[in-house]
């Protein structure tokens, strides 16, 4: 029998829960909020772009079944461990982090990897570096995965919306893409010393051949179905109808709250854009810059919700899509996947939240407005 001392107040699992999940509960009272403006309709339905969630569903499951036999992990550790001094190690980590999220998002990029800079970093008694690696590996991340259209949720979701044609979509991108590696490589090059490491490999990973091709096998259909090979139904019967038999616990671990913040963003999207003075004045503004007006917006309601918002008032998905993935970069708030770096590394240096948030700040800042002013006077 439990003590009375010992219960939780339902207030507190509340209050731990909209923490958790506050870009979610945010995005869920704008919903409401405009669905009383706007009450509940036949348009509704046109509101979801049943594809984006779809795809999104599916990558997210074969990542969490790679993940769960720690493929990822394995993966990077055989790259890291080819390096012998801190410098190098700095680079593997983030440029893999890089990569990573080119293929499997920004958020998962760094759910996977922050963890093993985390280990290569303490092990090797290199914790002086701990924070501008978790920032550039965060950058890294958000940039990184701009030149594909599922690198970042916002790009799958104008890839999708738009109906933009692959190869436009990488030649918009890569200049941008280019820019960023060399940036992130400089940066890494500059403020990470020459320093021989040794990294403890005692640990040894083992895949299970069967499950890791079947895996790769899902992963690849579900990057078929991104790219509109396969109709994007089926995603939704194959998948996990091989997963339940194979590790169910994979459909439990799907961010589940990024797609009902996307859904909730639908919603609230789609009500906005049927207020006819708030047409006027996004059309008013897009119309001078949409590709700042994308950026600022990211700084204040980050880059996935602006990309929902936005693409409701404006057909220049050139500029929008440079916006929103530049965006990305910025404030805390400016990308999602920031916080889940944040939370990282302040759960293993809760002492040094300042330092961090502006060291943050300052380097995020620098990329974004360097790569604002390229795309504004090269690029457009």
């Amino acid at each position: 029998m439990t003590h009375p001392k010992n219960k939780i107040h339902p207030l507190i699992y509340l209050k731990k829960f909209i923490s958790h999940h506050s870009v979610m509960c945010i995005a869920a009272v704008l919903a409401l909020i405009t669905s009383v403006i706007v009450p509940p309709d036949r348009e509704y339905a046109g509101y979801f772009d049943l594809k984006t969630l779809t795809c999104l569903f599916c990558t997210l499951a074969v990542i969490c079944a790679l993940k769960n036999i720690r493929f990822f992990t394995f993966l990077a550790r055989k790259i890291v461990s080819l390096t012998g001094n801190i410098k190098i190690s700095v680079l593997a980590l983030v440029y893999i982090t890089f990569i990573g999220s080119m293929i499997i998002a920004n958020d998962m990029a760094l759910i996977t990897f922050l963890p093993l800079g985390y280990f290569v970093l303490s092990d090797s008694g290199m914790q002086k570096y701990m924070a501008f690696t978790f920032i550039m590996q965060n950058i890294a991340a958000n940039l990184g995965g701009m030149l594909t259209p599922f690198g970042n949720p916002q790009n799958l979701y104008l890839y999708s919306y738009f109906g933009i044609p692959t190869g436009e979509f990488t030649v918009i991108m890569l200049p941008l893409f280019i820019i960023s590696v060399a940036m992130i490589t400089a940066l890494c090059l500059i403020f990470v010393k020459s320093e021989k490491i040794r990294i403890n490999t005692a640990e040894r990973i083992h895949l299970p051949f069967g499950k890791t091709l079947l895996y790769i096998i899902l992963f690849a259909y579900s990057i078929a179905i991104v790219f509109r090979l396969i109709p994007f139904w089926t995603g939704l019967i194959i998948i996990p109808i091989f997963l339940i038999f194979v590790d169910p616990a994979a459909l439990g671990k799907v961010d589940y709250a990024l797609l009902l913040t996307f859904v909730f963003f639908f919603v609230f999207a789609g009500n906005m854009s049927r207020m006819q003075p708030v047409r006027d004045l996004f059309a008013l503004l897009l119309d001078k810059s949409t590709l700042i007006f994308s950026v600022l917006c990211c700084q204040v309601m980050s880059n996935v919700p602006t990309a929902v918002l936005l693409s409701h008032f404006t057909d220049n998905y050139r500029e929008l899509l440079m916006g929103v993935n530049i965006g990305g970069a910025g404030t805390m708030i400016a990308s999602l996947a920031s916080l889940i770096t944040y939370r990282e590394y302040t759960s293993h240096y809760p002492t040094k939240k300042g330092r961090y948030l502006l060291l943050f700040t300052a380097i995020n800042i620098f990329f974004a407005v360097v790569l604002t002013l390229v795309a504004y006077f090269f690029l457009i």
